[in-house]
Order: structure tokens, then sequence, then C-alpha cells
């Protein structure tokens, strides 16, 4: 029988497509691997399917005890209230197998997954599209990486059971990026800051009546979800990376990523091949050969962006560098990689697992980058493992903001002004004016991004009024409760090094800040001593 056909048996009907067994409607709980063992006895309904057989289409490429098995086929019987002694379902060959008793009837081929609603959130002046899927004790918001497009999502069926699955563990909200698939499309020049994907993240949460959820990042996704964690814990119930990094591009001391003419390369790969299956072999080696899938994923890529914006978008992810950021995560961690990706190598999961404090790293066996390929049930059940656990909530102390410090001597009235002029700037661009510091001004932003505008605003007003100022920007962990300590000295350094109605802002800031549209020029290297905390 056909893996993707449904299966009606006595009072149940198993649907490979949802990855839901039902008793008539109603779902009945079956955790992955008891609904794979379970599909494959009921697809052989009659025959003999032996204890190796068994394991080798369950379990595939992993050894696993007779021991695993037995509990499993009593998981699967407790699920369909069969009795072993008295078998209406599944039927014990001692020492030789099973066999699955009851007749079998095979329904028409399963339609494609109908998409959930789509809604739109309103983030600044733009639309992003989402979706709420499942109504679980918690949250949990996906975001896909690279591209994406919400309805192809469940046109595909790897994709929609992959999906369908999270949504029986959490309350599952969904959403394109802006510039990608149904979400407001923007100029290949205006293409989202992580600083704005923030705002959109923070949008769709609101929209969707979630105060706090877990973040699960796929591949480029992973950044922008540790960046939420650590800038919003309060709103982060957990933080998940599957095949994701904390840089894209190689460097001297991460040796892992590709090269700059690498990423050159695939670009122009982009340009010349955009509308078919781009780069399907080190995606989803598993299902590259596949017909169906091929024309899904080249329909997928068309959908979720055209090829102008998909290769600004691979540009802008590959000089994303996080690695500054992950000490700040204070969220339970989940990472995720599998030991063969060929887009994502395990080394760069490694490395995210050991920067985050207290991080569970779970490595997997297989090649495909994509979740949804291969052996999903694997990455399924370790999702559902982290997520089981009831932790207690606790209020953070600290979050990553941006630190900006305005330095000046001016004095009377061109004191007075510039400290009006900055409260105003600050205030616009979401700052939070700290006390003030003798000659400097200071205030916290939730990201680099307006933080830096703020500074070139107010610096440029002063230069109008011909008032002395300039400027630093550093970004790091701060107490909630004050802005001080090291980001805080550091920031000032900055300014005090900045040229006259200049802006310094530190490396980590401008590697959080690809297509933000702000333009930096490498001033060199400084040594600065702040206070030990």
């Amino acid at each position: 029988m056909s893996p993707d056909r449904i299966l009606s048996f006595g009072e149940f009907r198993l649907d490979p497509i949802s990855g839901h067994l039902y008793r008539q409607d109603e779902p009945v709980a079956l955790v992955p691997k008891a609904f794979a063992l379970l599909q494959c006895l009921a697809n052989q309904a009659g025959r003999l399917v032996s204890k190796p057989d068994l394991l080798a289409a369950v379990w595939p490429g992993v050894f696993v005890g007779d021991a695993v098995l037995k509990s499993t086929i009593r998981e699967v019987r407790k699920a369909l209230g069969d009795d072993s002694s008295e078998p209406r379902f599944i039927e014990t060959l001692h020492r030789r197998g099973y066999r699955f008793m009851a007749p079998v009837t095979v329904l028409d081929p399963a339609p494609a997954a109908l998409s959930p609603r789509v809604r739109y959130a309103r983030s600044g002046h733009v639309n992003i599209a989402y979706q709420v899927v499942g109504s679980g004790p918690i949250d949990l918001v996906f975001v896909m990486g690279w591209v994406s497009h919400l309805e192809s999502f469940w046109s595909e069926p790897h994709f929609a059971r992959f999906l369908n699955r999270l949504s029986t563990m959490a309350r599952l909200i969904l959403f394109d990026k802006r510039g990608t698939g149904l979400s407001d499309s923007v100029p290949v020049s205006q293409l989202p800051s992580l600083d704005e994907r923030l705002d959109d993240v923070r949008a769709v949460m609101d929209a969707a009546g979630s105060e706090r959820a877990v973040l699960l990042g796929v591949s480029e996704g992973g950044p922008l979800c540790s960046l939420f964690a650590a800038t919003y814990p309060e709103k982060t119930e957990a933080l998940i990376t599957i095949g994701s990094y904390a840089r894209r591009l190689r460097d001297h001391d991460y040796p892992w990523g590709p090269t700059r003419d690498d990423r050159d390369r695939f670009c122009q790969q982009i340009i010349e091949e955009w509308g078919g299956p781009v780069g399907i072999d080190e995606r989803a080696p598993s299902l590259a050969r596949d017909r169906a899938f091929r024309d899904w994923w080249a329909s997928y890529l068309r959908m979720g962006a055209s090829p102008g914006a998909a290769v600004a978008l691979t540009r802008m992810n590959a000089e994303i560098d996080i690695r500054d950021v992950l000490p700040s995560i204070r969220v339970p961690t989940l990472v995720l990689h599998r030991t063969g990706d060929r887009v994502l190598k395990v080394e760069e999961g490694r490395y995210l697992a050991s920067r985050i404090p207290g991080a569970t790293l779970v490595e997997l066996p297989g090649d495909d980058h994509l979740p949804f390929a291969g052996d999903q049930d694997a990455m399924l059940e370790a999702i559902e493992r982290f997520l089981a656990p009831a932790r207690e909530r606790r209020q953070p102390t600290t979050v990553l903001c941006s630190v900006l410090t305005l330095e000046s001597e001016a004095a009377g009235d061109d004191r007075a002004l510039l400290s009006r002029v900055f409260a105003r700037e600050a205030a616009f661009f979401r700052g939070r004016v700290a006390p003030a510091a003798g000659e400097r001004l200071v205030a916290a932003f939730e990201g680099p991004g307006r933080a830096v505008r703020c500074a070139i605003s107010v610096v440029a007003m002063a230069r109008q009024s011909r008032i002395d100022a300039r400027a630093g920007v550093h970004i790091g962990e701060c107490d909630v409760a004050a802005v001080e300590g090291p980001v805080s000295d550091i920031s000032a350094h900055l300014a005090r090094a900045a040229d006259p109605h200049g802006v310094n802002v530190s490396r980590t800031v401008v590697d959080l800040l690809p297509g933000s549209g702000v333009n930096f020029e490498d001033r060199g290297s400084a040594t600065f001593a702040v206070a030990a905390t």
C-alpha cells in the first residue's frame, strides 16, 4: 500500500498526512514511533512482519533492542484498546514477529492538507502574514529560514505532517517574514534587518494573543530567535534551534562556514536557476530524486521570493554574526543538528550549544538540512521531550540591550537643548533614558538599529545647532532596572573616542545590522578598560 493513503480499520482511521490516528473523528494520542509502527503493520495487514523488518522500518540506522519494540507494541495496543490475549488488531507470533489482523480499507488518496486561515499583523507600516494552529498548553513560534510561503507549507505532505505534529505539542504560530511569502513585499534594498524582524515577531505574538512563547528557529531563523530570546527573556519560554548557526561566513576562528567566493557562486546559481529546485541536493538529499518534492520545492521558492530578493536575502544573511550575543541567552535552550547536514555543519550546532549557558545539544543522524525531510520523528521526539517538563518561570534580571552614550561639554542653554533633543529622539526610537551621568547622556534600546539611528539623529541636530556632541553605541547584557556595567562603560569609551559630531559603534553592533541601510566605516581596533562585574 502507498504510505500516503488513509487506512481505515474498525472504528479507527490512520492519516499519514496529518500524522494522526483517529477514533471516529477524535484524535488518539500516539507518539511518532508508535504511529510509524502501526502504519507499518496496517500497510501489511494479514502478513507476518518480522521483528528485524519492523525495527528496520521504524528505527532505520539505529540499534534498538527487543524491549523497545515490545514497549512500542504495548503503546499501540493501549491506543487501540487491544488485548494481547484476545487481540482484535495486532497478533503476536511468538519469536517471529507481529501480524495486523483486522481488515484494512484504503480510502481515497489523502487530499492536500488545507492551509489554516491566514491572518495579518501590523508591524509598523508592514503587514505580516501569520497562522495559528492547534491549542496546546504553551505557544510555539515557528520561524522558517531563508524564504517561506505559509500556504505552501501545507501542500507538501512531509512538511504538513511535521507542522501538525508540532501543533499537538503547543499552539503553533507561523509567519512569513516581511519581504517573503504572503507578507508585504518590500524593495530589495529595504529587506528587513534583524532589528525589524524582532519587531515582526513581537507584532505576530501580540496579534495572536501570545504573551510568552517558545521560539523555534530553522537555519537562518535561529539567529533571529536567539536574538529575540536575549532581548525579550520575559516573552520567551524557551529557545529551540534546528540546523542553525552563529555566523554564516567562514572566519579564522569559525572555520565551518562558506567563503565569500562560495557565497557569490551560490548567488549566481540563484540568478541563473531560480524557478527550479535550487539547492535541493544539499537541503533535502533524501527527497532530491522525488519528482513531486522537487516540483514542490521549486514552486515554494518561487512563491517565497523573487530571484532578486532571494539573492539580497542570501547576501544579507551572510553578514549575520551573533557570536557575542549567545552568552546573553538565559532561557532553556535546545540545539538540534543532524550530523551529516550538508548546508550547515554539525560543528556549528556544537558551537551554538557551547556558547549558550545551559544549552542542551542533541545530534541526530542524517544528511538533510530541512527538518521535515529524512527522519523527522527523531527530531519531533527530541522537541517533545524538551517541551514536556513544567518549568518555573523566573523574572529575568538581565536583558540584551543596546546602549547609546552621548558625550558633550555643552553647558547652560545648549546643554538643556541637547538634553531635550536626546530625550525626544530616544522616545521616538523606543529607548529608555537613564539618569544623567556627568557630561554623558545615556539611553538603552531593544535593538542596535534603533540605538544607531537615534545617535545619528541626535548628533546631526547638535551639529545644526553648533552644539558639541559625539556618540558611542554598544550592545550587551544590562540589568533590567539600570543601564550600567561593562556595556555602558564600552559605549562611553566609544563616544569619547568619536570624532566631533561622529558616532562610533562596536563590531558587535555592526555584525547585527546587515541589511539595515546604515553604512559603517572601519576605524580600526581599540582597547578599553572596563570595571569587572
